[in-house]
């Protein structure tokens, strides 16, 4: 039986150490190799100061499994690329790429599908295929970068997925990204996103207190909550609202509830005045989410009017509020949107 060959994208810089001892290399090699795959090497041949008899082990023993590109749709409007990858086993994930004042941004996935089933996500309609791995997860920061010839300062983990039930391969590429010979992208430019995973929230708390965590609210109560969002069923709101508390608690930092508006389903003066008094006393920021159309879910965003009206009544509550700016309206920039035209063709 063929040997596997080692996922050598997937490894820190630690496991590559022993890796390259196993093959009877130095580890300072180690180094060199992860600051190469960081570079966007597509082969062990672009790796220019390796031997000979490195490249060939590691031709032999490992493999750099590289996303490959099948779409991209670009945004006449703002800038913003959507991104459509191929992964190895014929799956495909997505990635965005965003321009700010502050900086470019990179939205990526980290699951192929997602098992959570929010009735207004595209991401959720065909299930989970599979978790990624940490180095499918780095390289579509690493191919946009490379694609856009632009540097990215801030990532945000909110893509196709929930990170939070892929937990050790989420860690790993936190890790692996923040690394100086990585992306050396800082902590702080970091967000990643959850629908609740409660016990996962509390974990990652204590080993990633940098990280900017969103939890993605999208309703004042658990009746509404549950229609919209099945894992609430398990983890009912107050005890995502205490676990948050906990969470910036033990962190010392703010924490953002995302609420994706959706016309006529969460979106009433009413909805808004429970959701203020729901989040009193909790240092966080509301993102308000224009909710961009998906057909399939039979959904619509709520107007702006709505939304602006929705947005004073919490800040008439003081709450801090804000409403997403809409990035790629003009293509198919809703999460899993992309994909499931892709699985639809």
């Amino acid at each position: 039986m063929r040997n596997m060959k080692t996922d050598i994208m997937s490894l820190s810089v630690k496991e590559l150490e022993q890796y390259l001892e196993k093959l009877g290399e130095k580890r300072f090699r180690a180094r060199q190799i992860f600051s190469w795959i960081y570079k966007g090497a597509d082969s062990f041949e672009d790796m220019t100061n390796l031997s000979k008899e490195l490249k060939s082990k590691l031709s032999e023993n490992a493999a750099l499994k590289k996303l490959k590109i099948l779409s991209i749709q670009n945004s006449k409007k703002d800038g913003t690329r959507k991104y459509l990858f191929a992964l190895a086993d014929g799956n495909s994930i997505e990635s965005v790429f965003m321009k700010y004042k502050f900086g470019n941004t990179v939205c990526i996935s980290s699951q192929a599908g997602c098992l959570m089933g929010c009735s207004f996500c595209a991401s959720a309609i065909n299930g989970l295929q599979r978790d990624l791995t940490a180095g499918e997860m780095s390289d579509q920061v690493i191919s946009v970068e490379k694609d856009a010839g632009e540097k990215v300062s801030n990532i945000v983990v909110m893509g196709t997925g929930e990170p939070f039930d892929n937990y050790e391969n989420l860690s790993k590429f936190l890790s692996n990204i923040h690394e100086k010979d990585g992306l050396n992208i800082g902590m702080r430019s970091i967000t990643v996103s959850t629908c609740g995973l409660i016990p996962k929230m509390m974990a990652f708390a204590k080993e990633f207190p940098q990280v900017n965590l969103a939890v993605s609210l999208h309703a004042p109560n658990d009746t509404l909550r549950n229609k919209i969002m099945p894992i609430s069923k398990k983890y009912p709101l107050e005890e995502l609202l205490a676990a948050s508390r906990k969470h910036i608690a033990e962190t010392g930092r703010r924490l953002t509830f995302e609420y994706a508006l959706v016309k006529g389903v969460n979106d009433s003066e009413r909805n808004a005045k429970e959701l203020a008094e729901r989040l009193r006393g909790i240092n966080c920021h509301v993102n308000l989410i224009p909710l961009n159309q998906v057909i399939e879910t039979g959904l619509h965003g709520t107007e702006r009017k709505e939304t602006e009206r929705f947005l004073e009544v919490l800040q008439r509550h003081g709450i801090q509020v804000t409403v997403r700016r809409e990035l790629g309206g003009d293509i198919d920039a809703a999460c899993g949107q992309l994909r499931l035209k892709n699985v639809i063709n």
